[in-house]
């Protein structure tokens, strides 16, 4: 504002006796204070005829529009002043931003465009071509929403065009009015209190507030409250509960700010008395998290009736970048981390920690500010509703019942050791290499063999777990042998620098290592092997890998034997079950009495019933072997012959699939990908692991299904039904000329 200048006021002799307003001046210009100009005398005036001016200028200041806008229209429903808040719209639209894992939309995209601007240069009709491709973006826009994992929902909640408190307040009230300082000399801007109406009913506000710029941002300190900020929402909830406003906080801080001059205020303190006091407001109260909700800093206006989070919202009480720098010593883990502290609304809902969850559009919150801020307003209205059903002490119960039950248990219930779960990963004890002399090894294995053929004498269970346990042990002596034989033959160094070059040669794509790097692998290998025999403890490392050999075909065996033990169970109980039958036994009963009663030889009508009755009760048990998925099968040696003969020809064929140059590929791809799984794959090496392994065994068995083999199958299988039939009757016949002969 220009300054103003008052016209010159003269003072002459003729100025009127009593005192005005220029006279009650002080007069500074004589050093005189506190006395009317009058009674310094007219003379004195008169006589030097003196004339003076008094200016007045205003400084000049920044012209402020706050709260009033530029042109009020009196004709607005309620008034001019709905909102008011020096928060107002960006005068620029903020810029774009796209995360990592949206970079692959941007194509799609990027083709769009071209396509709309090769049409608008042309004047060609491209409208099929763009619908085509919107509808793809759309497609791929929505499968990477639908999956995201939950390091992305952190970038989300991150995003820096994200909607603030102030963009939802102002979205879903009809009059809002910002409340200013915590009546101690300061305001944080970090933290934005006020009243507002939502459908004619008051509510009072508060929430984080961020920048929707850089400017902005240092202005709000990236949403990081000062004790200051704690401390006014403080006052606003003892104003709130004083009147009785239902409090609705927003939530989207990385954490209370840490600084010293902020622990010098006491944030710890000003924290703790927020803590306390929201478990005593007698008013309802809702959290919403629209951001991420970080530590203390979130909690500090968080405890409440109802906290609803925003679909791609997170809270954590420590930032995954944070936790696996402390887990894992590194930053970079920061998805790990985040994955393991189960910070996204559907696992906290999950946990009973947050009580709903607020649907986003595609893309995020920012895709469409306003759409969310009106489902924010629907939920708050539902759980309003709901919570204004209650009286002061059940709301009161309510709210303190809700943190109780957080992290609840039972004792005497034991815990399912799937539901455990530890921050840190349990790390595998690491056995110490030592090599173990050959006769303890050797009474080791000695009595493992004992106790083997025992359980086998006795069919009592076999030891299979001290056969594992010799098996690892044996392993972990052979590597320490073979360690030492290459230090011996002077190999060691060529070997490990065979381990770097191939552990740097492995690319993302999973693909097989280069061909030049096989070779140098297939050279140390044959090298290896060529000098393995000069090293001093080569006999004692031939003879752990005997024992190796032996015990791993026992344990083969083992589980073999299993299986085969198990269906002897289940024939035998169907065999008893046959036997038990009422009409079986009659029969044989029947028959006995018969037999011993007279001679068999003498009597041609019990010898046809014996036959009879032995015809029927092999159709019997050939029925239960069927059932059990066995095929009875003619015993001759020519039979068995054939069979042999055909599995060896399946066994060649599965010999030339598997050294086939693809497959041998995939085995070798399974085979590295096991080894950098390691004990304990992720869900990544899993997938990869299965993938491999069904490709394998999809191509084993088309090479198995080819038509050839089939057509030979299904002859053999012809060839014994039909000899196995011919032999059934040939039995017959010569059982029954046996009968005539003794008759005879």
């Amino acid at each position: 504002m220009a300054s103003m200048a008052q016209s010159p006021i003269p003072f002459t002799e003729n100025l009127a006796l009593k005192p005005t307003a220029s006279d009650l001046l002080r007069s500074l210009t004589n050093g005189v204070c506190g006395v009317p100009l009058k009674s310094l005398g007219r003379s004195q005036l008169g006589a030097k005829r003196r004339d003076f001016a008094i200016t007045a200028k205003v400084r000049k200041v920044k012209r402020h529009e706050y709260p009033w806008p530029e042109d009020p229209d009196l004709n607005v429903k309620g008034g001019v002043l709905s909102h008011l808040s020096p928060f107002k719209p960006l005068k620029e639209k903020p810029k774009p931003v796209t995360l990592d894992f949206e970079k692959p939309l941007l194509d799609l995209q990027k083709k769009i465009v071209d396509v709309q601007k090769m049409a608008n240069e042309t004047g060609l009709d491209f409208t099929d071509q763009i619908i085509s491709l919107e509808n793809k973006y759309q497609q791929a826009l929505k499968d990477l929403y639908t999956h995201l994992t939950p390091i992305q929902r952190v970038n989300i909640a991150r995003h820096p065009n994200r909607p603030t408190f102030l963009d939802h307040v102002f979205n879903i009230t009809e009059k809002f009015v910002e409340l200013h300082g915590d009546r101690a000399g300061y305001d944080d801007p970090a933290i934005v209190t006020g009243l507002g109406t939502i459908n004619g009913r008051s509510y009072m506000f508060m929430g984080h507030q961020k920048g929707r710029n850089t400017k902005e941002n240092i202005q709000r300190n990236f949403g990081m409250p000062t004790p200051h900020g704690y401390r006014k929402a403080l006052r606003m909830m003892y104003y709130a509960d004083h009147h009785g406003f239902p409090i609705i906080t927003f939530i989207d801080t990385p954490g209370a700010y840490a600084d010293l001059k902020s622990e010098e205020l006491g944030q710890g303190e000003a924290i703790a008395q927020n803590l306390r006091t929201m478990f005593g407001l007698k008013v309802p109260i809702i959290s919403i998290v629209m951001g991420e909700g970080g530590s203390g800093g979130a909690l500090a206006i968080g405890c409440a009736n109802k906290l609803l989070m925003l679909e791609n919202a997170v809270f954590y009480v420590a930032s995954p970048e944070a936790c696996a720098a402390i887990l894992w010593k590194t930053a970079k883990a920061s998805p790990k981390a985040a994955e393991k502290l189960k910070i996204t609304a559907t696992e906290l809902t999950k946990l009973q920690i947050c009580d709903g969850v607020i649907p986003e559009p595609l893309g995020g919150a920012h895709a469409d500010s306003y759409w969310t801020s009106q489902q924010i307003k629907t939920a708050i209205v539902e759980s309003m509703d709901e919570l204004f059903k209650m009286d002061t002490e059940t709301l009161l119960k309510h709210r303190a019942q809700k943190f109780r039950k957080l992290g609840g248990f039972q004792e005497g219930i034991p815990i399912d050791p799937k539901r455990k779960v530890n921050m840190k990963m349990k790390e595998e004890p690491i056995v110490p290499i030592s090599k173990t002399s050959e006769l303890e090894l050797k009474d080791e294995v000695e009595k493992l063999k004992l106790q083997i053929l025992e359980a086998s004498k006795s069919s009592a269970e076999r030891p299979e777990t001290g056969l594992k346990e010799m098996i690892a042990k044996l392993e972990r002596e052979i590597d320490y042998e073979y360690d030492e034989a290459a230090k011996a033959i002077g190999m060691e160094d060529n070997i490990l620098m065979l381990r770097e070059e191939v552990a740097k040669g492995r690319n993302l794509s999973d693909q097989l290592a280069h061909p030049a790097l096989k070779e140098k692998i297939e050279q140390m290998k044959e090298e290896f092997a060529k000098n393995l025999p000069s090293a001093p403890n080569y006999p004692s490392l031939v003879y752990k890998l005997q024992m190796l050999k032996e015990l791993s075909k026992a344990l083969n065996f083992s589980k073999k034997s299993t299986d085969k033990d198990e269906l002897k169970l289940e024939i035998n109980k169907k065999f008893s079950e046959l036997v038990d039958r009422p009409d079986v036994k009659q029969k044989i009963e029947v028959l006995k009495a018969e037999i011993e009663n007279s001679e068999i030889d003498s009597n041609p009508e019990l010898k046809e019933k014996v036959m009879q009755l032995k015809g029927e009760l092999e159709s019997e048990i050939k029925g239960v072997l069927t059932s059990v998925g066995l095929q009875v099968v003619s015993s001759r040696p020519e039979t068995v012959a054939k069979i042999n003969a055909f599995d060896q020809e399946i066994n060649v064929v599965i010999d030339n699939v598997v050294n086939s140059s693809d497959l041998k590929e995939r085995i070798e791809l399974l085979k590295a990908e096991v080894e950098k799984a390691g004990n304990r794959p992720d869900e990544d090496s899993k997938s990869k692991i299965q993938a491999l392994t069904a490709e394998i065994k999809e191509a084993i068995s088309d090479a198995i299904s080819s038509s050839e083999l089939k057509e030979k199958h299904e002859r053999l299988a012809a060839e014994i039904l039909e000899a196995s039939k011919n032999g059934s009757l040939a039995k017959e016949n010569t059982e029954d000329s046996l009968v005539h002969q003794s008759g005879n």
